[in-house]
């Protein structure tokens, strides 16, 4: 079943992008939740118009990310945990704060855009992908250190 995304879907696609998915998945969660529409010869001729006409505004989108990847680039974040005399830390490091450190080194990146590669159950280094935009994609160390 083929779909057009009405809204960036991480794992699927991004917005206005031609999708081809199973149809219980489309017909019971995307379209109802409406994330997605069909893609009706209509639909896809109606897309492909507004893509045209929001090009110069993408590429705008697109430097500004681009942008804001390059004033983060070689940031090393240090993120405070409660940890136990193993190096253990309690609960686990989540995206919440590293967008949080992020906001306080002067950089506003939203937590849902943040991506944390494994899992952060240790003190020690890491890193974690920003994905600012469909092109635009940065990697950012950080280690989690003991309160």
């Amino acid at each position: 079943m083929e779909l057009i995304l009405k809204k960036d879907i991480k794992g699927l696609g991004y917005k206005n992008d031609l999708v081809d998915v199973k149809p219980g998945y489309g017909r019971n969660f995307l379209i109802p939740q409406g994330y997605a529409m069909m893609a009706t010869p209509s639909n896809v001729k109606q897309r492909d118009e507004n893509t045209r006409q929001a090009a110069h505004k993408a590429e705008k989108v697109k430097q500004d990310a681009q942008a804001l990847a390059d004033a983060i680039g070689a940031v090393k974040l240090t993120i405070p945990a409660k940890a136990g005399e193993s190096g253990k830390i309690f609960g686990a490091v989540t995206p919440n704060q590293i967008a949080d450190a992020l906001k306080a080194k002067g950089h506003d990146v939203d937590r849902k855009q943040i991506s944390i590669n494994g899992e952060v159950k240790t003190l020690g280094d890491y890193t974690a992908e920003i994905d600012l935009h469909k092109d635009v994609k940065k990697e950012i160390a950080f280690e989690v250190v003991s309160e």
